[in-house]
């Protein structure tokens, strides 16, 4: 066992007796990590406020390749990022990237990936009123995609024949399908402004699209069953999973019914 240093952000804290916690982080050299922060609920804990979901710090672990559980020797704050408070669907938007890292991303390397989570957290944190669906939509793309999810957007995904007018898209199969790989029922039809929106959404030099609200939900429901499909969320026995952080977002759960 070695004490490492890594940058990384809480994504999860759970209570493990009366007076420490397991954190879930992720970090830039090693991935998502499990670690017990012992003492952090005493009065006089040197974490502080540091372990608030969300925050971005430096991160000290004592840290063994074949432990599950490590430990967490310290975490020096960077910043809290509380202004995602201050917005609920800002912050919704963050949980879901949070649980995107969380159920997705490897015990292991993947910078790309940590950096995208931050990128996404940093553009919601300045989002622009009515712009924060559209970020976390784009956001969350992204980072599926850097972690070997991307969709398949600018050729059918099963015969590589190029798609045009309204497009079909198929969650299972990962991407585009052209007129005749879609059949007569396809499984999501995307009209021609639906498509390019979503072939903005997934590029970080595009213009951000100006969703209004019926095409932020469909866009919503978009990435939110291509996750939960490759989570392997679809249903357990016949029976929906428990509410996640993307179902909350993606229903925009805290909004009253009919507002």
């Amino acid at each position: 066992m070695s004490l490492v240093s890594t940058p990384a952000i809480v994504l999860r804290t759970y209570r493990y007796s009366e007076t420490s916690k397991i954190v879930r982080l992720a970090t830039r050299d090693y991935g998502v990590q499990s670690a017990i922060a012992k003492g952090v609920l005493r009065p006089r804990s040197p974490f502080g406020a540091a372990l608030e979901t969300l925050s971005e710090g430096v991160a000290q672990l004592y840290h063994k390749e074949t432990r599950e559980l490590q430990t967490l020797a310290a975490f020096d704050v960077v910043q809290l990022r509380r202004d995602l408070a201050g917005d609920l669907g800002r912050f919704a938007g963050a949980a879901a990237l949070s649980e995107v890292m969380l159920k997705m991303a490897p015990p292991a390397p993947l910078p790309a990936a940590y950096e995208a989570f931050i990128l996404g957290l940093d553009a919601l944190v300045k989002a622009e009123p009515g712009e924060a669906d559209a970020v976390a939509v784009r956001w969350l793309w992204l980072l599926v995609g850097v972690l070997g999810f991307a969709p398949q957007l600018d050729a059918c995904v099963r015969d590589g024949n190029p798609v045009s007018g309204t497009v079909a898209f198929s969650t299972a199969e990962g991407g585009v399908l052209c007129a005749s790989c879609a059949g007569v029922q396809p499984p999501t039809k995307l009209p021609p402004q639906a498509y390019r929106d979503l072939l903005a959404l997934n590029d970080e030099q595009a213009a951000l699209p100006a969703l209004d609200a019926a095409h932020a939900a469909a866009h919503r429901r978009l990435v939110a069953r291509f996750i939960r499909h490759h989570q392997g969320e679809t249903g357990r026995n016949g029976n929906e999973p428990k509410a996640t952080a993307i179902d909350i977002w993606e229903r925009r759960a805290w909004v009253p019914l009919g507002s």
